[in-house]
């Protein structure tokens, strides 16, 4: 049977298990959006391309299945390429489909043609156009492989417009050629570095956001897992600048010793630094190591439980604005159900985010340090884990990255929780500006103390605006109970992200 290559991608990707495609139309793209319709792909249509790059990027982290993004051509791609890197830095599996111009109207001034592949390049593990509708299939099923494969990441692949009208006699690929090449680290090699690790007195494994799960409890050894652009400095890891500094033996697993780990200066000049590349295959060559029992593993988890005790009185003055802690206070109950996900982006208000509430599961904006992620993440995690509890909280300056997808929360049922920490203010930025150059000089920053409340509510989602503390409980009850997606905009002071 004779197949449109949109047919045969659309097909491939149902194939491999997609359930949704996260997408933006554009001309370059909308022969895939007729064949999703044979296909039984669900299009989640998202009302900027790089939103809908986030959400397969959160689809990834929360599934382990590689999210798909289907964009135009053109500045559809350019849109949509800046939310590569903050996959590509938090090993986050999904694969970015780019309409493409004609291969065969290339170099003659075609509409919205661009180097493509070679712009996404430097953001994605691979990237490359497809060259023939017969090969589509095999394109697609090589960009979900080697997403999956060894350390996860994003992969690109640009589709030619006249690839997708063309007729294929390609089948579908098999079920195994969508399966992960083997990444995992050899016993032998694994056993010996861990060994290594066991002789020291006070060792640690370091990893990326994916981590090594089983590892702590098969060896004794604490397992840190980094995802924050902070580094050692990560609010939601206490004292972990000292507990680093201690350590005689570090194990680096899939982490590079980079700018978070203050490129190794982080740890004591004698210690030892060790380092592998591959995450899986550690727990069959932790079975012969002996489990710790110094002390040092309680000594680790009391550190990086440590928050500053005073933190436990501080109240909010009673006309507001909230400080961040009394926000989170009233949060947390909302993230105690099982399964709950909390989503946060960067800025200062994201820092106490991560500090202060706990949750089953977390998405991050990560190592990249960028802002604008929240609403698409919990977007995707709604989908991801429909009956999951998930609550974003975003500061005021990441709410306008992506205002616009509370319509998309809107028309598809999405019902999380998104609560703004309202400034007025780029308060990241402005805290750089007070340490720096100080107060006198501290300007450009300001923002409108806009009611984001009945912004979202005029967009069909349910918005509260609250001022004072006695105001915030109540409304996050009624957020919580909306039943679609709501957004609870809080007035906050412009406090400085925490410090231990």
């Amino acid at each position: 049977m004779r197949l449109r290559g949109a047919d045969v991608l659309a097909r491939t990707l149902a194939a491999a298990g997609t359930r949704h495609v996260f997408a933006l139309s554009g001309n370059h793209v909308m022969p895939v959006f007729d064949a999703a319709l044979e296909a039984k792909l669900s299009l989640v249509h998202v009302r900027h391309e790089a939103a809908a790059v986030h959400m397969a990027d959160a689809w990834g982290r929360l599934t382990g299945e590689p999210g798909i993004a289907l964009v135009t051509g053109g500045p559809g791609h350019a849109n949509a390429v800046s939310a590569l890197y903050t996959a590509l830095c938090s090993d986050s599996p999904l694969v970015l489909i780019s309409g493409h111009a004609p291969l065969a109207e290339l170099g003659k001034g075609a509409f919205q043609e661009m180097r493509q592949a070679e712009i996404a390049a430097p953001l994605a593990k691979a990237s490359w156009t497809a060259q023939s509708a017969e090969t589509l299939g095999a394109d697609v099923a090589r960009a979900l492989r080697v997403a999956r494969s060894g350390r996860p990441g994003p992969v690109h692949l640009s589709v030619p417009n006249d690839l997708l009208d063309a007729e294929a006699a390609a089948g579908i690929p098999k079920p195994d050629a969508f399966l992960p090449e083997d990444g995992a680290i050899g016993e032998p090699q694994a056993a010996a570095l861990l060994g290594e690790l066991a002789a020291a007195k006070r060792p640690l494994i370091l990893t990326g956001r994916c981590g090594v799960p089983g590892l702590e409890e098969a060896t004794g050894i604490p397992v840190i897992a980094m995802e924050s652009p902070r580094g050692v400095n990560d609010p939601s890891l206490g004292r972990l600048a000292r507990i680093l500094g201690g350590a005689d033996a570090v194990l680096l697993v899939g982490k590079r010793s980079d700018f978070s780990l203050k490129f190794g200066r982080a740890f004591a000049p004698e210690c030892v630094v060790l380092h592998a590349e591959h995450t899986a295959g550690w727990l069959e060559a932790a079975r012969g190591v002996k489990p710790s029992k110094s002390g040092w593993a309680e000594e680790v988890a009391a550190a990086l439980r440590y928050r500053p005790p005073e933190w436990a009185t501080l109240r909010s003055s009673t006309g507001g604005p909230l400080h961040p802690i009394d926000v989170c206070r009233a949060v947390q109950p909302l993230l105690d159900a099982p399964g709950a996900i909390l989503v946060c982006d960067g800025g200062e208000f994201g820092q106490w985010a991560q500090a202060c509430l706990r949750a089953p599961r977390r998405i991050i904006n990560g190592p990249a340090g960028s802002i604008g992620s929240a609403l698409p993440f919990a977007a995707a995690a709604k989908l991801a884990c429909p009956g999951a509890p998930v609550v974003a909280l975003l500061g005021d300056g990441t709410f306008g990255f992506h205002m616009s997808e509370i319509d998309t929360a809107v028309r598809r049922g999405l019902a999380y929780v998104a609560v703004i920490g309202n400034d007025a203010c780029w308060n990241a930025e402005y805290q750089i500006q007070l340490r720096s150059y100080g107060k006198e000089r501290a300007h450009g920053l300001d923002l409108l103390p806009t009611r984001y409340g009945a912004v979202v509510a005029a967009m069909g989602a349910h918005g509260e605006d609250v001022e004072r503390p006695g105001q915030l409980a109540a409304a996050l009850e009624r957020a919580r109970g909306a039943d679609q997606v709501a957004c609870v905009n809080v007035l906050i002071e412009r406090a400085a992200a925490p410090t231990y």
